[in-house]
């Protein structure tokens, strides 16, 4: 079913447009920050918020999929509610209409009656995209569509989102903070299994130009179905081949020191003390935090880091969906940390891989679809378990414990 990924592909073009329109004009971007009602908040921060542009982006994902592929519509979960309250004290549904002017009409309640930002954002909305990547072009896989559910974290990163930083450098390549760490996620999984089988991450600012300060984005996507396996990232055969010598130079210049900084690692602001000294033992320098976790576990997507570790429970299935499925074309994966640390190391069981069709007993709102053991993600798997066998000595039972 790659006409669902090509499609997938377009509509995150199209919501990473409308995440560029409300950040470049301002005056659309001061309209609507709502902060999320108490069932909605991720306890990670104090003060959460949800914005217009998330519901909207998240309302087109379902609506475009939905006209597309009648029933897939209903099957798509999200982060946000699509409940607004606007100064009147009004409550308004947001939902994509039939027609432009439909849509303006409905904006226009939400916004209070400021026509001209509808005006501007239903535009948006309503204007087609054409966005398709050549590789998708030369496979036809068949997934019944009946097997599916899909994920979407409409806009990642929010804090990053509404600050909109656009100077902050990058350390090897990778975002600390700012819009670059902002992503549009889209995973898709087997309702049954729940494996994740298609990924999309779509990075809406990437670069900028600082004479129109218009941004540019990329978009990364893997599919990984019954032994298929293919993904943005294929490699010229001499870029691979540089590659895989370079690496081949590394892990015996590493087997051979009794230093074992050989990994990288990309970790969240707020990950616990205990954690980030273990991993530093680990990886020592090679540690960066970063926002976001679509934009981290992105890191291990691009091969900038080896892995993304996080050790709470405050990231959900919306999150990690999308690059797991990605992580899986690429040979690697999402494992469970707590359950990885719980693990005897005599058992020849897997690894115990994230899944996204199953709430957690006895939690509520948005806790039901945490990932409460924390998380790691890898490129492969024989990296994993040298990592694993580096990290485990260095933790103290319960360090991780959420």
């Amino acid at each position: 079913m790659s006409a669902i990924l090509r499609e997938l592909l377009r509509v995150s073009e199209k919501a990473a447009n409308i995440a560029r329109a409300c950040r470049q004009q301002e005056a659309l971007f001061q309209l609507l920050i709502e902060e999320k009602k108490e069932g909605e908040k991720n306890k990670k921060f104090a003060v959460d918020f949800k914005t217009l542009a998330d519901v909207l982006v998240q309302e087109v994902i379902k609506q475009n999929m939905e006209n597309k592929f009648p029933g897939l519509g209903k099957k798509i979960w999200g982060e946000e509610s699509n409940e607004f309250t606007n100064d009147l004290g009004e409550k308004i549904i947001l939902r994509l209409c039939p027609t432009e002017e439909e849509t303006v009409e409905l904006l226009s309640k939400v916004l209070s009656g400021n026509k001209l930002a509808s005006e501007a954002l239903a535009k948006v909305v309503h204007q087609d995209v054409i966005f398709t990547d050549p590789a998708l072009d030369s496979v036809e896989i068949n997934i019944p569509q009946d097997i599916l559910g899909i994920w979407v974290d409409p806009i990642d990163s929010t804090y990053q989102y509404i600050r909109g930083s656009a100077d902050i450098k990058s350390n090897q390549g990778i975002f600390p903070s700012g819009l670059q760490c902002v992503t549009i996620l889209i995973g898709v999984y087997d309702l049954h299994t729940g494996v994740p089988l298609m990924g999309v991450i779509n990075q809406p600012f990437v670069s900028q130009d600082l004479n129109t300060l218009r941004w540019k984005g990329q978009c990364y996507w893997g599919l990984s179905y019954l032994g298929t396996n293919i993904h943005s990232l294929q490699l010229p055969d001499s870029e691979r081949k540089s590659r895989d010598t370079r690496s081949q130079v590394t892990e015996d210049t590493n087997s051979e020191a009794e230093c074992s900084h050989r990994f990288s690692a990309v970790i969240s602001t707020s990950e616990k003390d205990t954690v980030k000294a273990a991993l530093s033992r680990v990886c020592g320098e090679r540690m960066f935090p970063a926002a976001g976790a679509g934009y981290k576990s992105l890191c291990v997507v691009q091969g900038l880091v080896d892995i993304y570790i996080f050790s709470e429970d405050t990231t959900f299935k919306w999150d990690s969906c999308a690059a797991h499925a990605i992580l899986r074309a690429l040979g690697g994966g999402m494992v469970d940390l707590r359950q990885c640390l719980q693990r005897s190391s005599e058992t020849a069981l897997d690894w115990p891989q994230l899944v996204y069709h199953v709430e957690n007993e006895g939690a509520a709102g948005v806790d039901r679809w945490a990932n409460k053991g924390g998380l790691i993600a890898y490129r492969s798997r024989k990296q994993l378990e040298t990592f694993l066998s580096l990290l485990i000595p260095n933790l103290a039972p319960g360090d991780t414990c959420t």
